[in-house]
């Protein structure tokens, strides 16, 4: 959304900072619970024998899959990143100029719809679509090569690459925006455990859930994991899903916000 809507990178520093900050508070709360999982459960009326049968399920396609990665496997999975990054780019560079080129509403700034015109949402999408599709192939699996773990790398690159715009003075300088980071988690965890107690789902699923939505694929596959570790990759693909749901709905959000300035 950064790179999109071109934010105040001066600002961002500080609310990626917030965002840190509220959100391990949060985590620390549902790690804090998970040791209490069979408690919590009891008390949402929830059956808990559909997360020992995937536990099950996922530890046996685990071990099924999982293999010393060769050179042959490295070099494939680094192909598919790689590859699936070089048609995204080439993607969205034709789709953002043929837009911005036939269709006066993507290239107004002051229409809802301009941020269509950014070939960095069409990578994105490109990316995320290639993602979905390969992992309804014989591809998926090179997860037991280590393609999580690969993954993960470059998340953790990317993390840092935002850490970098991250301005540790802006907390101090305007100290209401942590207060409205803690709004913003109390909101949060009030409508899960809410949905949660009405549906009757287990801890695990509003554990689990819940970072694939706030930490994304750095912390739900360790919030997974301690309740089991064959459950870490559960943990990746909620992570996964949490992107797509998330970097649309955030598109969503923004188109909302520009209408609602612009009445």
């Amino acid at each position: 959304m950064l790179e999109i809507y071109e934010y105040n990178p001066d600002l961002y520093g500080g609310m990626v900072l917030v965002d840190i900050v509220v959100a391990n508070l949060w985590m620390a709360i549902i790690l804090f619970g998970i040791g209490r999982n069979e408690k919590i459960d009891k008390w949402l009326g929830a059956d808990d024998s559909a997360i020992v049968n995937l536990k099950n399920k996922v530890a046996a396609y685990a071990e099924g899959v999982t293999r010393n990665p060769s050179l042959a496997d490295i070099m494939i999975l680094l192909a598919l990143a790689f590859g699936a990054v070089g048609i995204a780019h080439w993607g969205a560079d034709g789709i953002s100029a043929y837009l911005s080129a036939n269709f006066e509403v993507f290239t107004d700034n002051k229409s809802a719809l301009s941020s269509f015109s950014s070939s960095f949402f069409w990578m994105i999408s490109i990316a995320t679509a290639i993602g979905i599709l390969l992992s309804f192939t014989k591809f998926k699996s090179y997860e037991g090569a280590g393609a999580s773990k690969i993954g993960s790398v470059f998340i953790y690159i990317l993390v840092a690459t935002i850490g970098m715009k991250m301005d540790l003075k802006m907390v101090f300088e305007n100290p209401g925006l942590i207060a409205i980071g803690l709004v913003w988690m109390t909101i949060h965890a009030g409508l899960l455990i809410l949905v949660a107690k009405l549906i009757k789902a287990p801890y695990f699923f509003l554990a689990v859930g819940s970072q694939a939505n706030v930490g994304g694929a750095a912390s739900a596959p360790v919030v997974a994991a301690a309740f089991h570790p064959s459950l870490a990759t559960v943990g990746v693909l909620l992570a996964v899903f949490g992107y797509v749901v998330g970097t649309y709905g955030a598109i969503l959000c923004t188109i909302l916000m520009q209408m609602a300035a612009g009445s």
